[in-house]
């Protein structure tokens, strides 16, 4: 069966790669004594953080990316070449991290002593064997 641009199948296969891909984020955030505070925050219209996390007496907001590795990566099939996780954090998106960052400080009692943190996680599922989980700290 095939699902046209309605979205359908696809868009629910992507979501679910998405959700595992954060599940994973998660999981990495508190194996590295991170405690998650929220996932999938929601500032109305304006947007939704991934992740909040407490990193000592830093907030950290998380940008989980997920990307299927192999031949053609998430867009297989449809001619779209393979991009790493790291790659989608454009200037705009930062500039929205930072804007979603701070409206998430205003709605919780202000910035903590250490500050607010802007991590981005990147996930690759390879066709075969474990995923590849990468944390950069501070992209923004």
């Amino acid at each position: 069966m095939s699902v046209g641009a309605g979205g359908g199948a696809d868009v629910n296969a992507r979501g679910a790669v998405g959700k595992y891909g954060e599940e994973l984020a998660a999981r990495r955030l508190a194996e590295a004594g991170m405690t998650v505070l929220a996932r999938n925050w929601r500032a109305g219209r304006s947007g939704e953080i991934d992740i909040v996390a407490r990193d000592g007496d830093a907030v950290v907001v998380c940008e989980v990316k997920t990307r299927r590795a192999g031949r053609g990566g998430r867009g297989e099939g449809r001619g779209r070449a393979f991009e790493h996780p790291m790659a989608a954090i454009t200037p705009d998106k930062a500039h929205r991290l930072r804007q979603l960052a701070e409206r998430w400080a205003h709605e919780h009692g202000g910035a903590p002593p250490g500050g607010i943190r802007i991590d981005l996680i990147g996930v690759v599922l390879p066709e075969r064997g474990a995923p590849l989980v990468e944390h950069v700290r501070g992209v923004s």
